[in-house]
């Protein structure tokens, strides 16, 4: 299908859900209950004129990305030693089980207890990241060709090299697979914990006052500060990995 024909298609889609939703406030006329998506577009101008719009975005947008990038960091770490050294993975295993079961309001609750409110989206995001990365780098490196390491045991290929071209290549995209699952669930979870937490300047203060006041408008205008931010965030990360492997490129284009 023409690319121009989709394009229309999406946003003739998303035009009919924004007629639906206005109908729907305009019936139920209440504010409070229902607000139309003008009203939703006039909260976000409005909050975009208060002079601490931008530093809330950044702090947000800064603890949030910080937890995902770190705990990427250390899930491929942590993975690519349990696929070296199996007993290391043995000693892990257990932990990857208790952090994927315990409720993430758990880990709000006692990380506001050991650390306050200043970290908390960090700390929850890296602990509900982690797990998925760690699980997707060995899923990828395991997935690696046994007859290309075979024949790199006989050329005698450097350890730089294999990681180059036999390991890179398998493992890219099963963490673009579970980057584009994990991104959505640390923006998730960051934003929750700060809701409870509720630290100073962050978009989760701003939801927990909106629940105060009773400004479902304003509630509206930063949830979809939320979505636009987790996309910006998710499209750049996986076009950055996408440079690091043209076979993702050449699927994306495929899909499309």
């Amino acid at each position: 299908m023409n690319a121009g024909i989709l394009r229309l298609k999406k946003a003739g889609i998303i035009l009919f859900w924004l007629l639906i939703w206005q109908a729907a406030s305009l019936a139920v006329h209440n504010s409070i209950i229902l607000v139309g998506p003008l009203d939703v577009i006039l909260a976000l101008l409005n909050q975009i004129g208060l002079a601490d719009f931008w530093k809330t975005i950044g702090y947000s947008f800064g603890k949030i990305n910080l937890g995902f990038l770190s705990a990427f960091a250390a899930g491929i770490l942590a993975g690519t030693a349990a696929c070296r050294y199996p007993l290391i993975g043995d000693f892990l295993s257990p932990l990857m089980a208790l952090i994927k079961s315990v409720p993430v309001a758990s880990f709000v609750i006692l990380a506001l207890i050991w650390a306050g409110s200043e970290n908390l989206s960090v700390i929850i995001g890296f602990l509900v990241v982690f797990p998925i990365i760690y699980i997707q780098t060995i899923a990828g490196i395991k997935s690696t060709d046994r007859h290309l390491l075979e024949m790199a045991d006989v050329f005698k290929m450097s350890e730089a090299k294999r990681f180059f071209y036999l390991y890179r290549p398998a493992l890219l995209p099963y963490l673009a697979s579970g980057c584009r699952v994990a991104l959505g669930m640390s923006w998730k979870s960051g934003i929750a914990a700060e809701v409870i937490g509720v630290p100073l300047h962050s978009i989760g203060e701003k939801l927990y006052l909106s629940k105060i006041y009773l400004s479902t408008a304003d509630l509206f205008a930063w949830t979809l500060v939320i979505i636009l931010l987790s996309a910006i965030f998710e499209s750049f990360f996986l076009w950055l990995l996408s440079l690091a492997s043209p076979g993702i490129r050449q699927k994306k284009k495929e899909v499309e």
